[in-house]
């Protein structure tokens, strides 16, 4: 079907109204797999579609629009550059916005790839392409947010190319839009800022032009602020990534706010800000430094943890899944990390959490749906090499057959996360101590036989039957 299309395109370049050949390439490259596409797309010339788009033919300009989307999807980046980059870059200054929105989000595809080099960020930065994605950013929202994408992506290769970027003025625009007083712009801007700050080079940049600062002091002042729901949870989730790739320490330290406002998210009506505060502790919690910067907080903590846990057992079951997810970061301990102290902390965290913890997501596991059965069998993996859990889930009546019982999961996402439950126990050292080993041998066996395997069910003979 890609050869078909071939020669569609090839009849459409000889005709000056190709409107029913037009239909028939768009409905042909619907059906065509990207992957086939992506064997013939190099030979086919797509000149006479960009031609087309000047034509001020509605109908005409919609359907090639929709035809080079699917064509450029499946070109190579690097080939897009090289052969349509004049195309492309008169796509940006169509008076259809439509067009402009396709040459924009190719041309990011492929400007994010050329600018990998040190050629490419020349080429980029120092000819009037900068001029024509500051011209076209003035279109309306959606393609100004696509230019900061793209800088964004090109800032976050190298401490160089981040260097372009702010030299260019897009990125100070950026940083701008998200420290001023629009706050739907605010909360768009602080997702690519956070992008930004995934790198080593993005979050010294960020520190040295004092943004994380600005961003602290709105989060001071969001309480006085009846538009803060809006911008406040991707300013939390800022912190928080910001929190797990430093130090959680000294992030928490330098900007107590943060950790402040967390607590407080937690004790929020709103479901969205629960969710974000939930995530939150759980990233933070996630590295042991993290897990001793909340075990400092005391009392609260374990107030905020009974919080949690109320909220896995009542809430909506994609918030539950989000609780599940946070108590399991916030528990696991690895073996070389499993000290005294923090065995201790482990067990009174998970006690904080229900005055039956283990019942609690027991319950929640044997509920009819696959995600949170997951989640739930990922908190009791999350504790399962701790032997003050082992010793809990021994005593716990009927919890060693359930762990061993095929027959509660059935689908392959549900075995998956049973085996690694399993896996857990059985690799532990203390397990065929706590457990004895005739259950040691059942969970060896289990693990020896796979997640998904299936008992054969024995047939008997019968004398003298047909």
């Amino acid at each position: 079907m890609a050869v078909q299309a071939l020669a569609l395109l090839r009849e459409m370049s000889r005709l000056e109204a190709p409107l029913e050949e037009l239909r028939a390439l768009h409905s042909v490259l619907q059906a065509v797999p990207l992957s086939e596409l992506r064997e013939q797309v190099a030979e086919m010339h797509l000149g006479p579609l960009f031609s087309l788009l000047n034509q001020n033919h509605r109908e005409q300009t919609a359907l090639c629009v929709s035809i080079l989307e699917r064509l450029l999807q499946a070109m190579e980046p690097v080939h897009m550059a090289r052969n349509l980059q004049v195309d492309l870059q008169r796509g940006l200054t169509h008076p259809d916005d439509s067009v402009k929105i396709l040459t924009l989000s190719q041309a990011i595809r492929s400007l994010s790839r050329v600018s990998l080099t040190q050629a490419g960020l020349e080429a980029l930065f120092e000819s009037n392409l900068l001029d024509d994605l500051k011209s076209v950013m003035k279109t309306n929202d959606v393609v100004r947010y696509r230019v900061y994408e793209l800088i964004v992506e090109i800032s976050s290769v190298s401490p160089e190319s981040l260097n372009y970027c702010t030299t260019s003025g897009l990125v100070t625009q950026l940083l701008r839009e998200l420290t001023g007083e629009d706050v739907l712009v605010r909360a768009t801007c602080v997702e690519m800022v956070t992008s930004l700050a995934y790198t080593h080079h993005g979050r010294q940049y960020l520190a040295q032009e004092g943004v994380i600062d600005q961003i602290s002091n709105i989060i001071v002042g969001a309480d006085s602020d009846p538009f803060s729901s809006f911008y406040l949870p991707g300013f939390v989730k800022f912190f928080g990534n910001l929190a797990s790739m430093d130090s959680p320490q000294q992030i928490c330290e330098r900007y107590p706010v943060f950790v402040e406002k967390v607590f407080e998210m937690t004790e929020s009506q709103d479901p969205t800000m629960i969710g974000v505060a939930v995530d939150t502790i759980g990233i933070l919690g996630s590295s042991v430094e993290g897990k001793q910067v909340l075990q400092k907080t005391g009392t609260r903590f374990e107030r905020l943890l009974m919080r949690i846990g109320h909220q896995a057992k009542n809430a909506s079951t994609e918030l539950k899944i989000r609780c599940l997810d946070a108590i399991s970061s916030l528990l696991y301990l690895p073996p070389e990390q499993q000290t005294d102290d923090l065995l201790r902390m482990a067990e009174s965290w998970f006690s904080s959490l229900s005055r039956n913890p283990l019942e609690l997501f027991r319950g929640i596991s044997n509920q009819p749906f696959p995600e949170l059965h997951c989640a739930a069998l990922k908190v009791f993996t999350a504790i399962a090499n701790q032997p003050w859990a082992q010793k809990l889930m021994f005593h716990s009546p009927g919890f060693v057959e359930y762990v061993v019982d095929r027959s509660v999961e059935h689908d392959k996402a549900s075995k998956d996360a049973k085996y690694e439950l399993v896996k857990a126990l059985a690799n532990s050292k203390t397990i065929a101590e706590i457990f004895g080993n005739p259950n040691y041998l059942r969970l060896r066996t289990y693990l020896s036989e796979g997640p998904y395997y299936v008992k054969p069910i024995s047939t008997t003979a019968v004398e003298g039957g047909e």
